[in-house]
């Protein structure tokens, strides 16, 4: 039994020879450096820490966003697929990684025989009885070339990339939970700015329904005034609708019904802690960010997969095994002279198969240059979406500058044609246009306001921050 065990031991040394390339990570198809132009501003400091290594608790600055993106990460769904999918997948390599050690079983069994009374010389029939018990080992693949072992390198590296895909999940949804509710607050502005200009309207189609029916003026000016009336009752309309959606949505990504002291409210104001994020270089941030990672980890299980079909056109031992005790009687079962043993290996040596190892092989070949190809697809997309939001941080400060400076200047103006209206002096015509730039000009320096703070967001989820904490 002893010499049974040693000579197992060491045949199972021998194994762990991998017929798998050599993983080599291949070459970013981006440019080294951020693009650079009109659209985009100096980079930020480079002292500043990168946004992969910021915690999203500390990067927003309200509370209740804060508060509301700990409620997502706690009862959101998607999340929590991408959670258990971990769990699966840890599973799976659990599985995988027991191959590499033999099964070792504790046998015990009874086997009774009667024989027939006609078949005995004394014509009366015979039981006869053997009892047995010991240990077994069951087919144990000895992995002299690597095959077990890719297969369990294939299934920890899928493992791994559900534990990255769960971090790009959470990347996802914080950004996902704080654009929601940025948009929520900038739709409840609309609203409020709809109910403010319906106000004034009603105000100035009153006064001009006076002024007709006194003989003052023609209906013209009432019925403009109507006009800015009826538009603004269908705004309010409008946004009383999207608010209501934007409520259901963040209900969504939050996993339940959102607290009503956890809703938006007030103007929209700074919502991160910090102005600038440092961009670094592609090579550094790309290569951190977690759907990269996610998608790097597959092209190295299906580099694996090709030293799993390539040990398929090598021989392969298997080893059976049993050692024990064996009596006819049950008492005597662990007595001297009851012990037993078996050893039983197999060797498969592949001959001819009808290309079938070799087509398995193919594929595995294919898998790995698919694999590559999603890879640098994933770079390149990932460098796209930092690319986007820089041009658009280049560019949304000035946006915002001209639009505030419009704003006020449309105040202005509407100011001032309003006041010549009511002292008879103008018509309602110049009112209306001014007017209606003035609301579309309000609007516009919301959507602005919007811009900048989703801005900020999105720069910080490209950049890779938002998996931690």
């Amino acid at each position: 039994m002893k010499k049974t065990i040693m000579t197992l031991a060491a045949l199972a040394l021998l194994s762990g020879c991998s017929l798998a390339p050599v993983y080599e990570r291949p070459a970013a198809p981006v440019a080294q450096a951020w693009p650079q132009g009109d659209a985009y501003k100096p980079a930020a400091s480079s002292e500043s820490r990168a946004a992969a290594n910021i915690e999203w608790r500390e990067f927003f600055a309200d509370d209740k966003l804060r508060q509301v993106i700990e409620l997502a990460l706690k009862n959101n769904r998607d999340l929590r697929v991408s959670t258990l999918n971990i769990e699966k997948a840890r599973a799976q390599y659990g599985i995988e990684r027991s191959a590499l050690l033999p099964k070792v079983s504790v046998a015990g069994g009874q086997n009774a025989t009667r024989t027939a009374n006609n078949m005995t010389p004394g014509g009366e029939g015979e039981i006869q009885r053997q009892y047995t018990g010991g240990l077994a080992l069951a087919a144990y693949e000895l992995d002299f070339f690597g095959k077990l072992r890719n297969l369990s390198e294939s299934a920890q590296q899928q493992y791994l990339g559900t534990v990255e895909a769960r971090r790009a999940q959470q990347i996802t949804l914080v950004s996902e939970v704080a654009n929601a509710w940025l948009t929520l607050a900038a739709d409840r502005e609309h609203l409020r700015l709809a109910q403010d200009t319906l106000k004034n309207q009603q105000i100035s189609y009153e006064l001009s329904k006076r002024r007709f029916e006194a003989g003052a003026t023609s209906g013209l000016d009432m019925y403009e005034a109507q006009t800015s009336v009826e538009a603004a009752r269908n705004d309010m309309a409008l946004y009383t609708a999207q608010v209501a959606a934007g409520e259901n949505a963040l209900a969504l990504l939050v996993g339940s019904s959102l607290p009503a002291d956890l809703q938006p409210s007030g103007a929209l104001d700074a919502v991160t802690r910090l102005a600038e994020l440092p961009e670094g270089l592609p090579s550094d941030v790309l290569q951190r960010r977690p759907d990269v990672l996610e998608a790097e980890r597959s092209l190295q299980a299906a580099n694996a997969n090709i030293g799993v079909a390539r040990a398929a056109f090598f021989p392969s031992i298997s080893l059976t095994a049993s050692a024990g005790s064996a009596s006819s009687a049950l008492s005597g079962l662990f007595k001297a002279g009851s012990g037993t043993w078996s050893f039983m290996p197999q060797l498969n040596l592949p001959i001819f198969d009808g290309g079938a190892n070799r087509a398995r092989l193919d594929i595995a070949k294919a898998d790995r240059d698919i694999a590559v190809a999603r890879y640098e697809k994933s770079i390149q997309s990932a460098f796209r979406e930092v690319a986007d939001a820089l041009a658009q941080r280049g560019t949304l400060d000035e946006r915002l500058t001209s639009q505030t400076a419009l704003a006020q200047a449309s105040e202005k103006s509407y100011r001032i044609h309003e006041a010549r209206y009511r002292k008879g002096t103008d018509s309602y015509l110049n009112a209306l246009v001014s007017q209606r730039a003035l609301y579309s000009a309000q609007q516009g320096l919301i959507n602005a306001r919007l811009a900048k703070a989703s801005n900020q967001v999105t720069l910080y989820k490209v950049l890779g921050g938002g998996w931690q904490g």
